[in-house]
Order: C-alpha cells, then structure tokens, then sequence
C-alpha cells in the first residue's frame, strides 16, 4: 500500500485529498507547513503530495532542500500558478509533475498511479555510447564526466534512452514524462531539450540528441 504526504496549508483542501487517497486504498498523512514537511518527509513516503503557497518555507524551497538531501520519493506540486514560467520554476526545484488547481480528484489519482510506477522503474543502468544512465542511483555521466541533471532533466534523457534509435513524438514525451495537459503549448519540451543538450552534447564531437523536425527527438547511437 502507497504511503503518501499530503503537503497542504488550507485545512478544507488537504481534508478533502486525503479523504480521496483513503478512498482509493492510499494510507495518507498532512503536513500544514514547509518546516513541518521537511520533518515528515525524512520518514519516508512513496509520493508528496506539495502545495507550492506555503506559510513560512514555501513549495519550492521545499522540494530544493528535499532533493538536496538526497531524498528520490516522487513530488507532484499542486498550486493554483499555471503560467509556463511557474510550471518550469516547479520542475527544475525537482518536482516529477505539476498539476494546476482546480483539478479533478481523478486527475490528480492518475497522476499519482503514474508517479509510483516510474518510481518503481529503477533497474539497470542504460547505456547509449559513453553515455550512461543508473535508474536507481540517478546518476548520469559521459564517459568519466559526472552530469548533475534535474530530476525533469532525468525523466526526459530516461525516457529517450530507453527509447534509443528511435524517433520519439512529442506528445508521447509530453505524456510519459509531465503527465498534464499543457493548454497546446508544449515549448517547455523545447526549453528542456536545450538544458539537456548543454550538458549532455555541448563539447562532443558526437551528439547523442537529434531533432526530427515536425516530429519529435531522437537518441542517437
């Protein structure tokens, strides 16, 4: 059974979530503050649940010192911010998803179901020429190059190694790696691509990323 934190300062909301994740067979526990998240989560759950307007610290400082600690439980952010800007200030902290309020608690279940399995994906480490990938350490580098990524930046060089020679589309990176619905504007892809590039690419004689104009990207051997 899937332990969830649910991190939520407006006591209305997280009783209303948490009473969702009890319905749907989750065991769920709340946190009302940054300070106290940082505490609770140590204990270990398989997804945070993280409200981004907090009192004190807030959503975003939180999911930075989580990750700073070495701590991999998947972050879905929940916040009423919808621009892009907000959406990849989110993600490059290190939250795995972004879901806009008002959402549906459906919504909001799958994109959970689709955070523990990716969570649960940690296997052998992928190679694709010098480059390599450990799923479970989350560790990359390029031949004896350590490469520190965000975990957005993982999610997405994951998703196009396992998918290595071929050209992947860009809906189907959209869907597997942030899951929510981006109104037709997918230039966040485009904005990640380039930070992956940068550290991946920029230096080499052999470019592993490859555009296919109209199309998607592909990982190249």
């Amino acid at each position: 059974m899937l332990r969830l934190l649910v991190v939520e300062d407006d006591p209305g909301i997280a009783s209303v979530i948490r009473r969702a994740l009890a319905e749907a067979g989750y065991l769920a526990d709340v946190a009302g503050d940054g300070e106290q998240a940082l505490q609770m989560i140590e204990a270990g759950y398989d997804v945070v649940l993280l409200d981004i307007m907090l009192p004190g610290i807030d959503g975003y400082e939180v999911c930075r010192t989580v990750r700073q600690r070495g701590i991999t439980a998947p972050i879905l952010m929940i916040t009423a911010r919808d621009t892009l800007e907000d959406k990849i200030t989110g993600l490059d902290s290190g939250a795995d998803d972004y879901i806009v309020k008002p959402f549906q608690l459906a919504e909001m279940l799958a994109r959970i179901r689709a955070l523990a399995r990716r969570s649960a994906l940690a296997g052998a480490t992928l190679r694709v020429e010098d480059l390599t990938l450990d799923p479970a350490q989350r560790t990359v580098h390029r031949g004896d190059r350590r490469i520190y990524l965000s975990a957005t930046e993982f999610s997405l060089l994951e998703f196009l190694m396992r998918h290595v020679g071929q050209v992947v589309t860009r809906k189907a990176i959209l869907d597997h790696v942030w899951q929510y619905d981006f109104g037709g504007n997918d230039n966040v892809l485009d904005v990640y691509i380039g930070y992956l590039r940068a550290k991946i690419d920029r230096g080499s004689a052999s470019p592993l990323i490859h555009t296919v104009r109209g199309v998607g990207f592909r990982l190249q051997r």
